[in-house]
């Protein structure tokens, strides 16, 4: 999952018509009842809304903008205006479909960890998630609250989202997580024993190369493999049909490049010469007790 952050804006029309890949309008209909476009949204949205009422997607621009005209005095701590937050949250192009409460649990999570809807929070301020495009979730909020003060914030927002975005990747089982638990795991722990030195054969250096290639982090494919995933990652983000096409290839690009690096590393182990068998340690002689010496007198 790649998480991007927008700059922020003083309307919500744009983040909008972004999220939905479109222009927003007065005829276009937005529900947020199961199967529709809304997955997620603030919890006094039914304050606002009848449940025989359709909004169009121009009317939930306004409603997500409101609060900046109803507090025209609030402004963040660095005396911004522009409080319309806006964060897409990407799948991978291997994740599975998700289900619709699938997609409002990352919306909840995401608006949770951003600090706009914490539980418990009764005043917090609007928010929507929109499930407008295959493969992405747009959280749209306003940073002003239900009392005119604005939304505090995690001060790493970026790195939050991140570290959020992992966490829900591995409890919804996708492919990123599975992927990464594989890829990114640590080193396995080493047991104190004493090393005995390997026979030397031919293969050694053979395997010492292989294992270099096949480096997860450091090696020379890697460093290819993280360059296409970065730059499927850019051609992503970009609202082109053509962009989202060569995104894909490129992610498939870097899964070859990593089963290149697991393939060479399978035969770097089979190339690998055997440890020679430990040497016994010596038994220690064991020695008598001494027994006390009485003196005669």
């Amino acid at each position: 999952m790649i998480i991007a952050i927008h700059s922020r804006d003083v309307t919500a029309e744009e983040a909008l018509a972004e999220a939905l890949g479109r222009e927003i309008s007065m005829a276009e209909g937005l529900t947020a009842e199961p199967g529709g476009t809304v997955v997620a949204h603030w919890n006094r949205l039914d304050h606002y809304t009848d449940e025989d009422e359709t909004w169009s997607s121009a009317t939930w621009a306004g409603h997500l903008a409101d609060p900046s005209l109803e507090h025209p005095l609030a402004s963040g701590p660095d005396g911004d205006r522009r409080a319309i937050l806006h964060v897409t949250a990407h799948m991978h192009p291997l994740d599975r479909e998700l289900n619709q409460a699938e997609w409002s649990e990352i919306g909840h999570r995401i608006a949770r960890v951003t600090g706009i809807a914490t539980p418990g929070d009764d005043g917090a301020g609007r928010w929507i998630a929109v499930q407008g495009q295959p493969g992405r979730l747009d959280v749209i909020a306003n940073l002003i609250r239900l009392d005119g003060t604005w939304s505090a914030q995690p001060r790493r927002l970026l790195q939050t989202l991140v570290a959020e975005a992992r966490e829900i990747e591995a409890d919804l089982l996708l492919y990123s997580s599975l992927r990464r638990d594989s890829a990114h795991q640590g080193p396995a722990p080493v047991l104190e024993h004493v090393v005995s030195p390997r026979v030397p054969t031919a293969t050694g250096p053979l395997a010492g190369i292989l294992r270099q290639l096949a480096a997860e982090q450091s090696g020379p494919i890697a460093a290819v493999r993280q360059l296409v995933e970065d730059v499927g990652r850019q051609a992503a983000a970009l609202p082109d049909n053509q962009t989202e096409a060569a995104a894909k290839d490129l992610f498939w690009a870097a899964r070859r490049l990593y089963g290149l690096q697991e393939q060479l590393g399978e035969i770097a182990s089979r190339l690998q010469p055997p440890a020679a068998p430990a040497a016994l340690a010596p038994a220690r002689p064991v020695q008598a007790p001494a027994t006390s010496r009485v003196s005669a007198r």
